[in-house]
């Protein structure tokens, strides 16, 4: 836990780090200075995380049945990108953004390369036990498996240890691994299938899961390749924002055109291989990190640049304690809702959550009730978190 009553001028919180903002300087008059005249926060990153949060609480936690609208359900196989499928990789891309703040931080205390390698291997491996913590709480027993929060510490670590690179090189790697596990996807040849990924059941990430990975609690570790390449375009992202030598206009340009570029190409791209959230297709990645750099400058604009901030104090809340927001929601239905029983009103005990549902259908109606229930959650989460924000208090990893 952090708490950061005495400072509220760093630069943006990261969802994965601490310290922010710092420039190359070192030594104790350095840092004394960084103190004074330390730059006002990036709120644009803390709100476009938040968002990133809110759009997680919704579409895990609707409870429209079938009358969930389409955007806030994950596309169907090869069938296109819908709101719920930005959610994962604009928090990626932000993940990314939040390096090279960290990096400056870590440097400007004159830690060496072993050292900030060091921090960054422990924060992959806390989010890794994170998610697993997350999956076994989930299942109701011990589960060792690659899922949400395991993908992002691993993806994360590579792109902080590649982060030195200058960015021709991350651009290079970049194009390398997307367009490697492009071309996996695309001709690799899969036993009784043949190449593409037509199919969910059958397809070269589906096979080598289950022929190779699942054996040793690794399926989905092919993923960490376009997840790492997304993670890594974030990091330019970053830079540029951190760069003191580009005026905001030009910062607005380069992402707008920049992210542009990245979603026609990858939009260009999926008529050969198409939009894939299950297997983190390269067209997928380039398409959804593009736009999510193109609503970053949006909200850059608007919040660091007009100086609009105080409309995004509801997101900020969110994004501020983003690793809580995801992590405390889940246990709480976990050992909660899903495990303290009620009775109705003809004696039968449900789970907490299965009652307070019925409760709100009973008094609204199917989508009235599942409206409310949903709202009634987000708001007390955000309450929640609202508290931590208001005695500035951010749990990291």
């Amino acid at each position: 836990m952090y708490n950061e009553r005495e400072n509220t001028k760093e630069g943006p919180i990261p969802p994965l780090v601490v310290d922010s903002g710092a420039t190359s300087e070192t030594g104790p008059r350095a840092s004394e200075e960084r103190v004074l005249t330390a730059a006002p926060r990036l709120v644009s990153l803390d709100a476009f995380r938040g968002l990133t949060v809110l759009g997680m609480l919704l579409v895990n936690n609707i409870a429209l049945d079938t009358a969930t609208p389409k955007q806030l359900t994950h596309a169907d196989w090869n069938q296109g990108v819908q709101f719920a499928d930005l959610v994962f990789p604009w928090f990626l891309l932000i993940v990314g953004a939040a390096i090279p703040f960290s990096d400056a931080s870590s440097r400007a205390k004159g830690w060496s390369w072993a050292t900030r390698a060091g921090k960054n291997l422990r924060r992959a491996i806390i989010l890794v036990l994170l998610g697993c913590l997350i999956d076994s709480s989930i299942a109701k027993q011990p589960i060792l498996d690659l899922g949400v929060l395991q993908v992002i510490g691993i993806a994360y670590l590579v792109a902080a240890l590649a982060y030195p690179l200058p960015l021709i090189g991350r651009t290079a790697l970049i194009t390398a691994l997307l367009a490697g596990h492009g071309a996996l996807l695309q001709f690799a040849a899969t036993p009784g299938c043949g190449p593409g990924i037509a199919s969910e059941d059958c397809n070269v990430i589906t096979y080598v899961n289950q022929h190779y990975l699942q054996t040793y609690h690794l399926s989905g570790l092919l993923s960490v390749i376009p997840t790492a390449a997304l993670a890594l375009i974030g990091t330019g992202i970053g830079d540029l924002l951190r760069s003191k030598k580009t005026a905001p206009a030009w910062k607005l340009t380069w992402m707008i055109a920049g992210g542009g570029a990245l979603a026609a190409i990858g939009f260009l791209w999926s008529h050969w291989l198409p939009f894939n959230k299950a297997v983190w297709s390269s067209s997928y990645i380039l398409f959804t990190g593009g736009f999510g750099a193109v609503a970053l400058a949006f909200f850059y604009a608007l919040l660091d640049v007009a100086g609009w901030r105080r409309i995004a104090i509801p997101l900020t809340v969110l994004g501020a304690n983003a690793i809580t927001a995801y992590v405390a929601p889940i246990l709480f239905k976990a050992y909660i809702l899903q495990s303290w029983t009620w009775p109705l009103a003809d004696g039968k005990r449900v789970p907490l959550q299965q009652a307070m549902l019925h409760s709100a259908t009973t008094h609204y109606g199917p989508i009235g009730g599942g409206i409310v229930y949903t709202t009634i959650y987000i708001i007390i989460c955000w309450l929640l978190l609202a508290y931590l924000y208001r005695n500035k208090i951010f749990l990291r990893v």
